[in-house]
């Protein structure tokens, strides 16, 4: 695997999964650009993160702005702000970058339960995704299956698989080796992006296990060899 990139955009991070993120990323040494529709927002969740880790690098500014400042941007947004969101930061994109969405169409988006999913007619909303960046910018699906209450509470010992959907075995390994840097993530590699209907779907499963059973479940497959990168 590459040497895996040094800094990263998160747009979303005032929301539980990016925020989490944001603090585990930072706290290995990833430097973190946060993303918001408000730049004082986007700072205001930066200030958060660096309460959190003191000694970590992070930043705030609009979306537009967070999305051209990395090579690897994360988007972790509800699904009722996917389309619109997409729409703003992509004309800031360029080639050669990489999109990682977290993005579940979850039915609550509308008003439903969270335990249903929405229908995207693309399949899934890493495909939509893919549909609305730039020529030359590469979607990864991950992260479905991660608490986010797990990543934000830095003492809780993660030990879970991220699935990781895209049509490029370069990029997955590429996202495969900045999330390896926190540990207890182990990143698999589940597929094509067509594969995200299925992975974004399993956020939905798991939000059933964790209200029954009061806990933060995640996902970790068996039999898999050592190295899988």
């Amino acid at each position: 695997m590459s040497a895996p990139d040094s800094s990263v955009t998160i747009i979303g991070a005032s929301g539980a999964l990016g925020f989490g993120l944001a603090v585990r990323l930072a706290g290995a040494s990833v430097a973190v650009t946060i993303g918001s529709r408000d730049a004082d927002r986007a700072q205001e969740a930066a200030a958060r993160v660096l309460a959190a880790v003191p000694e970590g690098r992070v930043s705030g500014a609009e979306n537009a702005q967070a999305a051209a400042a990395n090579e690897l941007v994360v988007l972790s947004v509800p699904f009722r702000s996917h389309h619109e969101t997409l729409s703003h930061i992509a004309p800031a994109m360029r080639a050669g970058q990489l999109l990682i969405d977290a993005t579940v169409p979850l039915a609550a988006a509308v008003g439903g339960k969270p335990t249903r999913m929405l229908g995207v007619w693309q399949g899934s909303a890493a495909q939509q995704a893919q549909e609305i960046v730039p020529e030359g910018v590469s979607v990864v699906a991950a992260l479905h299956t991660v608490s986010a209450a797990a990543l934000e509470d830095r003492s809780h010992r993660l030990a879970e698989d991220v699935l990781l959907a895209g049509d490029r075995k370069a990029d997955k390994a590429r996202v495969a080796a900045l999330l390896d840097r926190v540990e207890g993530l182990r990143c698999v590699d589940a597929g094509r992006l067509e594969m995200a209907r299925i992975t974004e779907s399993l956020t939905a499963l798991l939000i059933s296990v964790n209200v029954r059973h009061k806990v933060h479940a995640g996902i970790r497959l068996t039999g898999l060899p050592d190295s899988l990168w």
